[in-house]
């Protein structure tokens, strides 16, 4: 991107309308996927193979930035697995949502409404993301399950049993007067019918979780996961990936090679950086009009700030 102060601060609107840079590709929605520009750090392509192959989930864990979602946007992509599923965790995710929600007041309001002759679950049932990627398919899903160590102390733990059988019951539909129920699916409208409440694997799911390192996990947590560390970037990697983002020509620019040595050198101090820091500034600052140097050091210290501080 060539430098450009779209915004001047004088509050006077111009006479003629400004038009505003376009989106970075990292920023543009729909969100496209990364994964032909994700580039895999040095045994990933190993672990994830080995995950594939045991039907282990993989827990990748590094610092924010570090590319750790997209590598199961890269496997979904280039072994046909569908649409990513996705589990964004938080401290108030449970096991239970993420296997099917049940809209038990909408359906008492619909009682009340149609009487009892209107009494269908279906429509107050739904698959939750872990539970569609354990839906029988002929192929493996993918489901990320994104920031697991934000999870509250017994997520990990009430994960083993689902993780290891591959198989959930969904209570309601156990105890419904009907044996098979159509139930939608997680992301869309498509329906799987479940017999007697039973939902059962054929293919285990390919399944990233991903960590930020921040908490332990149980042992009998970690001895059924592939883990990974993303290892700390380099020149090198970190060159590779501002070309796959931004092009050769900026990638080999002198302002991002600056930018570049700048950022391994703080990471190398122990600073906590994303890599999506050094993308947002090398597209800000590497095109052919720079700003002043005042104001380039300001828009450094600005989309370079440590992450462990406010």
């Amino acid at each position: 991107m060539t430098w450009q102060p779209f915004y001047t601060g004088s509050g006077v609107t111009p006479e003629k309308q400004v038009e505003i840079a376009p989106a970075p590709p990292w920023r543009e929605f729909p969100r496209p996927s990364l994964h032909e520009r994700f580039v895999p750090p040095p045994g990933l392509v190993e672990a994830v193979n080995a995950a594939l192959v045991l039907r282990r989930p993989l827990l990748v864990t590094g610092p924010a930035g570090s590319g750790k979602s997209t590598v199961i946007e890269q496997v979904a992509a280039e072994l046909g697995l569908g649409a990513v599923l996705r589990w964004h965790i938080t401290s108030r995710s449970s096991l239970v949502d993420a296997l099917y929600r049940y809209d038990a007041l909408g359906r008492i309001h619909a009682q009340r409404l149609q009487g009892a002759g209107g009494d269908d679950i279906a429509p107050f049932l739904r698959m939750g993301p872990l539970g569609t990627a354990l839906l029988p398919s002929e192929r493996p899903r993918a489901l990320l399950i994104d920031e697991i160590d934000k999870s509250d102390l017994d997520l990990p733990s009430d994960l083993l049993d689902v993780l290891e059988r591959g198989e959930f019951e969904i209570p309601e539909l156990a105890r419904y007067g009907t044996d098979v129920v159509a139930v939608r699916e997680w992301g869309g409208d498509a329906r799987h019918e479940v017999r007697r409440g039973r939902v059962q694997c054929t293919e285990f799911p390919f399944i990233v979780m991903t960590s930020n390192g921040e908490r332990d996990f149980p042992a009998a947590f970690l001895r059924r996961c592939i883990r990974f560390t993303m290892p700390l970037p380099t020149t090198e990697s970190l060159l590779r990936v501002v070309e796959a983002h931004l092009g050769a020509k900026t990638a080999r620019s002198d302002t991002a090679g600056e930018l570049i040595g700048t950022f391994v050198d703080r990471l190398t101090a122990g600073e906590s950086l994303a890599v999506d820091q050094l993308l947002n500034a090398v597209h800000l600052l590497a095109g052919g009009s720079a700003p002043d140097e005042a104001r380039r050091r300001a828009v450094v210290d600005l989309l370079l700030r440590e992450l462990s501080h406010a």
